[in-house]
């Protein structure tokens, strides 16, 4: 995966995802005057890596970093960061909770078996700090309820709570001027759930945030950023499925056999481990 700092616009730069530890996208807002940094980042090393790409570009006066939800590959970083940070009032309760929490293998694994980890998390873990795991969790500075606003100088970014599925305290990051959402994991299913799921209901209201916004480039954490055509067409898949599942409800095989028949083809393997998270959303009562 490259390393390298990507320009998205005029005024926004990225640094794309890399799987191998399941490091997200981590992106800054340059306006005239200031640069807001979107995530902190899975480590002091991808943090370090962030800033460096960003010294080099000559890319500096921060104004502070706004995390997306609280997991642990948006949020390690922030104490390398070392920045005003801005997040949901959520946030900053579910990294107090996890402040207290120790970070061996052995301390991972109870976690791990007792429900209160993820065993994808636990293993990216291990893998991005290695043996030696010097974690410092920091809280953010100021936290909002519903939505935040920043003004960089000619570039106003509006950080929106929307919650969901993969997260309650998700938050989108708008940028007006460049037409670009950031969307963080919120669309992504449920991780601290015995299996993934999706709600119904949690996907139709995310859906309607996301709407409110013009945008003609969409980001989402750990893939390439969407245009607004490849966007609209997850989001209409997104909408189909929860129309047939709730038309379906358990009836797996009914449900693939409609939304095969709608879509005129098999389904790939992303379509049915959808239906399979919607399915899932409901047995949980």
């Amino acid at each position: 995966m490259e390393k390298n700092l990507k320009k998205l616009t005029n005024h926004i730069y990225y640094l794309p995802h890399d799987p191998k530890t399941d490091r997200p996208i981590l992106s800054a807002i340059c306006g005239d005057h200031q640069t807001l940094l979107v995530d902190g980042g899975n480590s002091d090393k991808h943090a370090n890596l962030f800033l460096g790409e960003l010294d080099q570009y000559q890319i500096t006066n921060y104004h502070s970093v706004v995390l997306t939800h609280w997991h642990w590959d948006h949020s390690f970083g922030i104490n390398q960061m070392n920045l005003l940070t801005i997040a949901h009032e959520n946030t900053k309760i579910h990294l107090e909770k996890i402040k207290k929490y120790e970070w061996s293998d052995e301390a991972l694994d109870t976690r791990v078996e007792k429900g209160q980890e993820n065993q994808f998390c636990s293993d990216m873990i291990k893998k991005e700090f290695g043996e030696d795991r010097n974690i410092t969790i920091t809280l953010p500075n100021i936290t909002f309820k519903d939505k935040y606003e920043i003004d960089l100088g000619g570039i106003r970014c509006v950080v929106k709570h929307v919650g969901g599925d993969h997260s309650d305290d998700s938050s989108l990051i708008f940028v007006e001027e460049e037409k670009v959402l950031f969307l963080g994991d919120c669309l992504y299913p449920s991780i601290y759930t015995h299996q993934p799921q999706y709600k119904i209901e949690n996907v139709r209201h995310l859906l309607e945030n996301i709407k409110m916004f013009d945008a003609e480039i969409y980001v989402l954490s750990h893939e390439s950023p969407l245009s607004k055509e490849d966007f609209m067409g997850y989001i209409m898949l997104l909408k189909l499925i929860c129309d047939l599942t709730e038309k379906h409800q358990r009836n797996h095989l009914n449900l693939v056999n409609e939304l095969s028949t709608q879509l005129n083809r098999k389904l790939s393997q992303l379509e049915e481990e959808l239906v399979y998270c919607f399915i899932n959303g409901l047995s949980v009562d």
